[in-house]
């Protein structure tokens, strides 16, 4: 009986193995090293997933998606031609020129870049549908919301940039409709709706101050409605943030006392910093540090500058003529600044070895602050040597970057050399910061006709300018004739305030991405930036001559044309122009 037991045993082994090895799913095998929805989905999994959406903000090697908008932002908009030479990176040229074409790589680049970041933000919100036990309520609804507020941040620089783009969900994935999203749905309602929840329900602070709180998204909200002219709804919320706001570790929102230390790694997640692409150098992979600006130095500096490399996005002749004062210390707002003396002393065509003095007038201190110019001191490394750091003076001018880059007091530390470039930093890029909402807020103030308000605000941006402590010094003195004040007389003009206002945007964010979208939206990007490549071109003709900004085309990109093909005509429409 034990034999026949043993027997029967065995058939039935072999009848369960056969039924199971006839069977699709025994073709069904993980990949190895996989990560499985299951791991993904437990309280590291989610986490690890989220940390994700936050590392796509930089582009992850595909630069032309960083929110930072060098290009997009800052070169569009006139505070920097691409410089270098012609032939390096030649996809930038005709953007520079308004010249672009929907075929072009860079263009291309930022869309799929930015849904990438998309994505991932959908990704995380699918997983909170099947989030594990551990995970708790609370957990599911910080996530959620830092989820949320990472997605508004990409459909916003997708709205900007493209105008409204296909808007998918979490509800949405390869099988189940996202090929058929068109782009006639306005994306701002979506977009508020995201910043909305991440207001509602993040905290005030964060075990890691990288991560999104509270305050970050009340003033993202309250720049949606800015961009939309909403000032009545923007101006509740940025009352809110100016008197209430904290970083997510803790500190009450401020003004560094000095304006460079801004742009210091040393300084990073300071009281200034709202919400930032948070950077490491030294960790095993560049990837973690700041990659979106290892081209953007002075060229061929050798050890005693920064980067040794590559010349890329040198500030404009206008951008610098911007930085003049008058008598009283104010800015020149009836463009004066770009006429006969007024126009900033440069090198331009003056040889290394030539004798140079710089320029004697009167100067906001941020002038050399956010331009490398000739015999100022370029932070702790030299003086700046004028044409032996550019590669192509009749191309790109006379003027380095220099906000955003590394101290020599950094090499090492908070600077990474194990790669190509030693122009990888620690330091971090902020996306928002205080200044840039008071200043939105003194924007809302003219609108809503709070002229006094608007004004203090704005005195609160140059009182911290004026800091002499904060100035460019060069044998224990003022590098320039920086003459700053503040506007003492109370204004009582709406124009005059309104334009007091923008101004001092341009002045204190140049070179941060921002000066396009504001041109756009002020809509005067025809007048000014026409006005720039007019002036600018005198000097750089070869770059930008018969270069020409056209109204009701150059606001936006063209969606790309790959996307069309693939999706159709029918599903997604081109923007004008185009």
């Amino acid at each position: 009986m034990k034999n026949y037991a043993i027997k029967g045993s065995i058939t039935v082994v072999l009848l369960v193995a056969l039924s199971v090895a006839c069977k699709d799913s025994f073709l069904e095998v993980a990949p190895t090293g996989s990560v499985g929805k299951e791991q993904l989905s437990t309280k590291k999994g989610l986490e690890g997933a989220l940390i994700s959406v936050y590392s796509n903000l930089n582009g992850r090697a595909n630069r032309m998606a960083s929110a930072t908008n060098w290009v997009w932002g800052s070169i569009r908009g006139g505070d920097a031609n691409k410089g270098t030479d012609p032939g390096d990176f030649s996809d930038i040229n005709p953007i520079q020129r308004f010249e672009n074409l929907s075929t072009q790589g860079v263009i291309r680049d930022k869309y799929t870049g930015t849904y990438e970041g998309v994505a991932r933000a959908n990704a995380v919100l699918q997983l909170l549908t099947t989030a594990t036990a551990e995970v708790t309520d609370a957990d599911k609804k910080r996530i959620s919301a830092e989820a949320r507020f990472l997605r508004a941040h990409y459909y916003f620089e997708l709205k900007k940039t493209f105008g409204n783009t296909p808007y998918v969900d979490e509800t949405l994935d390869y099988g189940t409709g996202i090929e058929k999203v068109k782009n006639d749905v306005d994306l701002w309602p979506k977009i508020e709706a995201d910043l909305k929840y991440a207001y509602d329900n993040l905290p005030e602070t964060q075990a890691a101050v990288g991560r999104a709180n509270k305050w970050a998204a009340a003033s993202y909200l309250a720049k949606v409605y800015l961009y939309q002219k909403k000032y009545a709804d923007a101006k509740t919320l940025f009352d809110l943030v100016i008197a209430n706001g904290k970083t997510s570790n803790g500190k009450k929102y401020g003004l560094v006392p000095k304006y460079a230390d801004i742009y210091r790694a040393s300084n990073d997640n300071n009281e200034e910093s709202i919400f930032a692409i948070q950077n490491a150098a030294n960790t095993g992979s560049v990837n973690n540090a700041f990659p979106e600006f290892d081209l953007n130095y002075p060229y061929n500096t050798g050890p005693n500058g920064p980067g040794n490399c590559c010349g890329f996005f040198q500030p404009s002749f206008e951008l610098g003529n911007s930085f003049r004062t008058s008598a009283a210390g104010l800015p020149l707002l009836d463009g004066s600044y770009n006429v006969g003396a007024n126009q900033v002393k440069t090198d331009m065509g003056v040889g290394a070895s030539e004798t140079f003095t710089p320029d004697a007038g009167n100067l906001d201190p941020r002038i050399d602050h956010s331009i490398g110019r000739r015999g100022i001191p370029y932070l702790d490394w030299q003086d700046h040597p004028g044409a032996a750091w550019i590669r192509n003076q009749p191309n790109g001018g006379p003027y380095s970057p220099k906000k955003y880059t590394y101290y020599k007091s950094d090499v090492g530390s908070l600077q990474d050399n194990s790669t190509w470039t030693p122009g990888y930093t620690a330091l971090n890029f902020t996306i928002i910061r205080f200044a840039d909402v008071l200043l939105m807020a003194a924007e809302c103030e003219v609108e809503v006709g709070s002229l006094e308000k608007a004004r203090d605000y704005v005195n609160q941006v140059r009182k911290r300018a004026a800091n002499p402590a904060g100035f460019v010094t060069k044998a224990g003195a003022p590098a320039a004739k920086y003459v700053i004040s503040t506007y003492d007389a109370p204004w009582t003009d709406k124009a005059v305030a309104r334009d007091a206002v923008r101004f001092e945007r341009k002045l204190e964010l140049s070179g941060e991405g921002f000066r396009f979208f504001d041109l756009v939206r002020w809509g005067i990007a025809e007048k000014e930036i026409n006005a720039y490549l007019a002036y600018d071109s005198k000097f750089l003709p070869g770059t930008l001559g018969g270069a020409k900004f056209t109204p009701n085309k150059h606001e936006l990109l063209p969606l790309p044309q790959d996307q069309i093909d693939l999706l159709g005509k029918d599903v997604l429409k081109q923007n004008p122009g185009y």
